[in-house]
């Protein structure tokens, strides 16, 4: 465990952590596969959607459970096949992995399918925590203004014009925060992710998920999240994608929704 959480922990330099810990490069790569798949075989214990604990209401207490949704890119070298697709829209060849957490900053889910070229919306609509969301739950998820309004997706107001707008707004911003320090604190505590993980294609998804599940022991075992030297994930900001008229009813519904959320927050001086 101590040479797979030491790799975790580096650029992924596996010679450099076998020559620090006395052991051969090969072991390094045979202990890290091991363990990295022995972390992913409890992935189900510590990564749920719902939330096991649905009293999380955000730091503005807004009276029902909360989840928040976003992308953050892994960068990667560049795969000899298909190379261009992970190519995202800052030149870097990337995944593009979706998480959404609740506010206790604990991941309940991780999507790491998709190369860096796709845009967010379109990995959330094919995404099975969509399909939750549309069988009904009595979660909210927030989302950045990058996704499309939805009834269970509920984004930011454009050109808020009332109090009622604005006061949604504001608490929409507060909440959002969380999701981008749940991405900052994974990739400080695993820094494989936060460099270029040089890791072959076929194994990054378990690398990823790996750090996902570990930074969720590490925050419900109480392990320091070092926040005087935090800094937030800078926000993956994709432009809106273009409009489907075929999803206009989902839109409306979701505008009903959002303004009858909105009225609840305002209301009730949340």
């Amino acid at each position: 465990m101590k040479i797979c959480l030491r790799y975790l922990a580096d650029p992924g330099f596996q010679k450099g952590i076998g020559e620090e810990l006395g052991v051969e490069q090969s072991t390094v790569s045979r202990t890290v596969k091991y363990v990295v798949q022995k972390i992913i075989e409890q992935t189900a214990n510590w990564i749920q959607f719902p939330a096991s604990n649905q009293k999380n209401c955000g730091k503005a207490n807004i009276g029902f459970p909360l989840q928040l949704v976003d992308c953050t890119h892994v960068e990667i070298e560049k795969p000899k096949n298909h190379g261009d697709e992970y190519i995202n829209r800052k030149g870097k060849p990337t995944i593009n992995v979706q998480a959404t957490c609740d506010a206790r900053e604990i991941f309940t889910s991780v999507e790491v399918s998709w190369p860096g070229s796709v845009h967010d919306s379109r990995i959330w609509k094919n995404s099975e925590i969509r399909q939750i969301m549309m069988r009904s739950t009595n979660t909210v998820l927030m989302g950045d203004d990058g996704y499309g309004i939805e009834p269970w997706l509920m984004t930011p107001f454009p050109n808020p014009n009332d109090n009622t707008k604005k006061r949604y707004n504001k608490i929409f911003k507060k909440e959002r925060v969380i999701i981008e320090r749940c991405f900052g604190q994974v990739k400080r505590r695993f820094p494989i992710l936060k460099y270029v993980c040089r890791v072959k294609l076929e194994n990054i998804s378990n690398i990823i998920i790996a750090c996902f599940v570990l930074h969720n022991i590490a925050k419900m075992l109480g392990d320091a999240d070092f926040e005087e030297d935090e800094e937030l994930e800078e926000e993956n900001e994709d432009p809106p994608e273009l409009r489907n008229f075929e999803d206009e009813n989902i839109r409306i519904r979701g505008q009903e929704v959002r303004q009858n959320l909105a009225e609840l927050i305002y209301n009730n001086d949340y």
